[in-house]
């Protein structure tokens, strides 16, 4: 679960404008989903919003690890035993997935889900576990250990139960995908947020970009900078909520796959890029490579910017994000 720090800024046009700003909202995939959409009327508008809901749930019910007939959980539970043949959409996903866990060295990956759950952030644990328990949760962890097969569009989890989850993108993937349905029905603007990750299309009806703040966990009355969104997408990771404390040590409730050990010094991350999928697991591989390493990758890559927020509450951001420019 991650903690989301985003404020949406728009503004109603509908004493104005032909065009006027609908909303839609309703509780998906266990969390918050919002479609925001530009249409002449409130009957289009419902078009619009009912297509997004449909495909939030087709969705789900292709890549869902909780619900288990889809084809991800067919694939766990034939971990070990034999590949699964997918459609084509769900081995792509994995395919772009495993991509994104080499690029992060393994700090995104979706075979996390095959940890043992020895971290409890609820306030019940009173000490950290011990090392041979954290190394031991995450041996059937690891992306080089799911195999695909390209002719065949099947997927085949080596160790016996692994398991993926693919939460840290799917997500992304949705809002992605609505993005692209809507714009063939002809929504010419709109926003889609799940649960935090962000796409828009188009302007609002008076001409504004759609724009987002992005507020300082440390001081959440405050918003720090407000950056426009021109066809493009965010997403925020946070730990500001969810993590324990041991011998003055903080540890967020994103645990690094690599190692069984909570990610520390970091309390969120927003990723600004094209593609909500991208921004997804990216922010998620940030959080684990930590302040350094994360935006030394963030600023090899094309397209891509990052705002992260340390332990201390102060600010670091990209190469390509002056934030005074928005403050």
């Amino acid at each position: 679960m991650r903690g989301i720090v985003l404020l949406l800024v728009f503004f109603s046009t509908s004493h104005i404008c032909a065009q006027q700003i609908f909303k839609g909202k309703k509780s998906l995939l266990g969390s918050p989903f919002e479609i925001t959409v530009v249409a002449a009327d409130s009957i289009q508008a419902n078009q619009f919003i009912a297509m997004a809901f449909d495909e939030v749930t087709r969705i789900e019910y292709l890549i869902s690890d909780w619900i288990p007939t889809t084809q991800i959980s067919k694939v766990n539970q034939q971990a070990g035993i034999s590949a699964v043949k997918v459609d084509l959409e769900v081995f792509e996903l994995v395919e772009r997935a495993i991509k994104i866990s080499k690029l992060t060295d393994g700090a995104f990956d979706i075979s996390y889900a095959s940890m043992d759950r020895i971290w409890k952030f609820d306030g019940s644990m009173k000490s950290m576990p011990t090392a041979e328990a954290i190394k031991k949760s995450v041996e059937k962890v690891g992306y080089e250990h799911i195999i695909l097969n390209a002719k065949e569009t099947t997927i085949f989890l080596e160790k016996e139960g692994m398991k993926l989850g693919l939460g840290g993108i799917g997500q992304g993937y949705i809002a992605d995908k609505i993005k692209v349905l809507l714009q063939k029905k002809g929504c010419t603007s709109g926003l889609v947020n799940v649960s935090g990750d962000i796409n828009t299309w188009g302007k609002q009806p008076n001409g504004n970009e759609w724009s987002v703040g992005i507020i300082n966990p440390m001081n959440k009355n405050k918003v720090f900078a407000t950056f426009p969104l021109n066809d493009s997408a965010v997403e925020t990771s946070g730990s500001y909520e969810k993590y324990v404390t041991f011998n003055g040590k903080r540890y967020s409730h994103i645990i690094d796959p690599r190692t069984g050990y909570p990610a520390t010094g970091i309390v969120s991350v927003s990723v600004f890029a094209k593609q909500t999928e991208l921004a997804d697991a990216l922010a998620t591989g940030i959080f684990v490579l930590g302040v350094e390493v994360g935006l030394d990758l963030v600023n090899q890559l094309k397209g891509i910017g990052c705002i992260i927020v340390d332990e201390k509450g102060a600010i670091h951001a990209s190469k390509n994000i002056d934030i005074k420019k928005f403050q």
